[in-house]
């Protein structure tokens, strides 16, 4: 069995709109510099070892057409007026021979701030629990934000996020996407 484990991980955003969904869609990730990617969505496995790299250093080593692996969110609506976010969490363990997670936030009437902590919250969760750290799930962010980072066993969290408001008689579609590169 060939074991096919990233090296390296970008993030990126896009907002689309267009009278039909689909084309939404595509302009989103065009914005996001992955439209000409054959998106393969995967679950939220940070590999040990991966290298986070900027967009601009990820999109150069795309190939067009190619299987690209992902863990995207997604919100798409088509009211006037509505506010919809997507977000993907990162949460990096202070053992890099360890994994880490992403989550995934897809929402509606969330900000941009709430999306965002939302996002890191569920990450560091996870990866939190996995590293046998319990922290009170009713706390803010802010709260456990400094539990997880006392505690010597995860050091960075971050995350990627979009939002916008739907247009009268338009689609309108947030991507936030965390691409997975290989060497």
């Amino acid at each position: 069995m060939l074991d096919l484990v990233p090296t390296k991980i970008f993030l990126t955003k896009g907002v689309g709109t267009h009278k039909y969904q689909l084309k939404s869609f595509e302009e989103a990730l065009r914005k996001a510099g992955v439209a000409q990617q054959n998106l393969v969505q995967v679950s939220s496995i940070l590999p040990p070892n991966c290298k986070l790299i900027s967009k601009n250093e990820g999109v150069k080593e795309l190939v067009p057409g190619s299987i690209c692996f992902c863990v995207m969110a997604r919100a798409d609506t088509d009211e006037h007026g509505r506010l919809v976010a997507s977000s993907v969490g990162v949460a990096v363990p202070k053992d890099r021979g360890k994994w880490g997670y992403l989550s995934e936030v897809h929402s509606y009437g969330m900000n941009q701030q709430q999306a965002a902590d939302m996002s890191e919250d569920l990450a560091a969760d996870m990866l939190g629990t996995t590293l046998g750290l319990e922290v009170d799930p009713n706390k803010d962010w802010s709260e456990k934000e400094q539990v997880y980072k006392s505690s010597g066993l995860i050091i960075k969290t971050s995350n990627i996020t979009q939002t916008a408001r739907g247009q009268q008689g338009l689609w309108t579609t947030v991507v936030a996407i965390a691409v997975l590169l290989f060497d």
